[in-house]
């Protein structure tokens, strides 16, 4: 059964966290941003936990099947919540997939508004990117972020931030690269001291860790990352290990 946007829904989909039913968001105008895909005038888009697993027109007949949550997308235009701009204007090459665009194996991360049927590719997206409050819901790796305008996080005094500002045991210590010419110093306050060549202090700031991903704001305003990669410390082309 094709179930309308109410607050019954919302419960419906939270309570389904996790993904053990799928999503299908039926019977829409789809603006995919995919030059071999191109656009539909109705068409489904049917979700498997954080990826687009299908899409276009015909998903619902299998609907039932699959035991999806069907929601009811008539009189709404879904589009991706990243818009490849360059693409927009044609700059991009037939051929080109965008990692933003709305395809099979992409992150399912959209947005749904209320549409006009003589409204172009380009009045939707230029609408959506002047006013994101335009947007009924946003979709975010598989994940309501937006429920009638609303944050569906914001009042909920559980949610916890990923990034911290103090890493993990893991993490801290003095991290050499293979070469022994980078020396980084990540201590407990959330501070790192970079040497290079022998020459000490030459970067200093600030970082925080969100999962494995590490983000610097050095003192003199700029911003660079690393990643930790099985017990190695990868930045801007070195490998280190810590001492």
């Amino acid at each position: 059964m094709t179930i309308p946007f109410t607050p019954e829904l919302f419960e419906l989909i939270r309570e389904n966290a996790g993904g053990h039913r799928p999503l299908l968001f039926g019977n829409a105008r789809i603006i995919t941003g995919d030059s071999l895909i191109s656009d539909f005038d109705r068409g489904d888009v049917l979700l498997g936990g954080a990826r687009v697993v299908g899409i276009g027109p015909g998903l619902l007949t299998a609907a039932d099947d699959d035991g999806a949550i069907v929601i009811d997308c008539a009189g709404y235009v879904i589009v991706p919540a990243i818009v490849d701009v360059i693409r927009l204007r044609g700059l991009r090459p037939t051929s080109f997939r965008s990692p933003s665009a709305l395809a099979p194996g992409n992150p399912a991360t959209f947005a749904i508004l209320p549409v006009s049927r003589d409204d172009s590719e380009t009045d939707v997206l230029q609408r959506f990117i002047d006013d994101a409050d335009a947007a009924h819901t946003v979709v975010v790796d598989g994940e309501i972020a937006l429920w009638g305008g609303r944050s569906v996080h914001a009042d909920d005094p559980t949610e916890t931030p990923t990034a911290t500002d103090v890493a993990s045991d893991r993490h801290l210590g003095t991290w050499i690269d293979e070469t022994d010419f980078v020396h980084q110093h990540l201590t407990a306050d959330g501070r790192y001291d970079e040497t290079r060549g022998g020459r000490p202090h030459a970067y200093q700031g600030s970082y925080r860790i969100t999962g494995d991903r590490i983000d610097y704001r050095d003192d003199l305003g700029f911003w660079a990352f690393s990643e930790f990669v099985d017990g190695t410390l990868q930045h801007a082309g070195y490998t280190f290990h810590r001492a």
